[in-house]
């Protein structure tokens, strides 16, 4: 296991995740309670967006048409990448378990091959 992919596997999906919490928090507050559905559709906007604009591409439209079809673009793709967060998240979680269970092996290995001094 390598500490690059440790990195980019699960620290990364984790920390973002963190971010876009902290950064969407002030928006999501209604009579001071969370409204946790519109975090998860903020915090999803920057995983999914940009595969939304590759199937509805506004064109020939009026202002009005244009301006609906990036909404729905920006709606479908909020919910498309809360989508894909929740399984980096999920992966991340396996990736940490995973890695504990090898740092966890590997010193059991070490410690069972030292030799006992008496």
């Amino acid at each position: 296991m390598k500490v690059s992919g440790f990195v980019k596997q699960a620290v990364i999906p984790v920390v973002s995740a963190l971010f876009l919490a902290a950064l969407f928090r002030p928006l999501c507050m209604e009579g001071g309670k969370y409204n946790y559905l519109r975090l998860w559709w903020f915090m999803g906007i920057p995983f999914g967006i940009h595969r939304m604009f590759f199937w509805i591409v506004p064109k020939g439209y009026d202002i009005g048409g244009t301006m609906g079809i990036l909404f729905l673009n920006v709606l479908v793709g909020g919910m498309i990448g809360g989508i894909i967060l929740a399984w980096r998240l999920l992966k991340a979680a396996v990736y940490f378990v995973k890695a504990a269970v090898t740092v966890v092996s590997w010193t059991m290995g070490k410690l069972a091959r030292k030799p006992c001094r008496a």
